[in-house]
């Protein structure tokens, strides 16, 4: 079936920091081949995060007929997903466990722990879309698919995290072998930069780079064109940033594949953001009305 926008990722579970969360456990030895952690996650909130949803859930409001290849528990998935359902497509690769972030602040100062992981996806994905984006959270996508898509999107987040036997997450350096064969656009934001660096152009001369940085301008790294920066929005009382930098680059790659000039593409992204941290969790995501009034 012919769709619009796929992201690849993990669907995650999001727990949030007025959750209380027990001892973890490793259920994986070795961090920097992809260990996972498990943890008794008491009451509190929860609600569906990752870049692939997010990103899906951006796409879809702006009309894109819209699918999510993910892996998990599918009983877990579809009770998260459930309120989505009317809005886009899932695709389940059972897996003994889903994907589970503690997250606790926001912005530069948000700390996250990985309580459960879902694994790797096979080598086997096939796609046939207008817009493919990887959007891994932790290290799970493959390097190669079959099918068609006309624009291939990164966001890779997910591949410069590791996470040590408590859960706790940091940041890595991006190793080539984890890159996909083919990207035209990647976003990241200035606090990966360093960890990207592989993706600076000139590493990747065919792919626009679009570097945000919260409500400092946006820096667009064109392919075989000068550095730009582009002014985001301003936000008075903003209140919850989770999944603004997902929301952006799907809008950046919708733009970019309309025909936008990357500059154009990258305000498009910004307004989209904006709209999505004026209000609070994923019902904040803006269609393109309320997209256009922010620009």
């Amino acid at each position: 079936m012919r769709f619009d926008y796929v992201t690849v990722g993990h669907v995650t579970i999001d727990v949030l920091e007025d959750a209380r969360v027990g001892p973890s456990a490793t259920a994986e030895p070795s961090a920097t081949t992809g260990a996972a952690t498990t943890a008794d996650a008491g009451g509190g909130r929860r609600q569906p995060g990752g870049g692939a949803f997010y990103s899906a859930l951006q796409a879809a409001r702006l009309g894109l007929r819209t699918l999510i290849l993910t892996r998990g528990v599918p009983e877990e998935l579809e009770a998260l997903l459930e309120p989505y359902r009317a809005e886009l497509q899932v695709e389940i690769d059972a897996a003994e466990r889903t994907t589970t972030l503690y997250t606790q602040g926001r912005g530069h100062a948000r700390r996250q722990r990985l309580l459960a992981w879902a694994g790797r996806f096979g080598e086997s994905i096939a796609v046939d879309t207008a817009i493919l984006h990887l959007a891994p959270i932790a290290r799970e996508t493959p390097s190669s698919w079959r099918g068609h898509a006309e624009l291939v999107g990164l966001t890779p987040q997910g591949l410069v995290r590791t996470w040590d036997e408590h859960g706790d997450v940091t940041r890595t350096a991006l190793q080539s072998e984890q890159l996909p064969a083919h990207c035209d656009a990647i976003v990241f934001s200035a606090g990966e930069r360093e960890s990207c660096a592989e993706l600076i152009p000139g590493s990747t001369p065919d792919a626009v780079v679009a570097v945000t940085a919260g409500a400092l301008p946006t820096t667009i790294l064109p392919a075989g064109g000068a550095p730009l920066e582009v002014m985001p929005p301003t936000i008075a009382g903003p209140h919850d940033d989770l999944g603004a930098g997902d929301v952006f680059a799907a809008a950046f790659f919708v733009a970019l594949h309309e025909g936008l000039a990357p500059a154009a593409a990258a305000a498009y992204g910004n307004a989209a953001a904006a709209v999505r941290i004026a209000g609070v969790g994923p019902d904040a995501i803006g269609d393109r009305r309320a997209i256009a009034a922010r620009l």
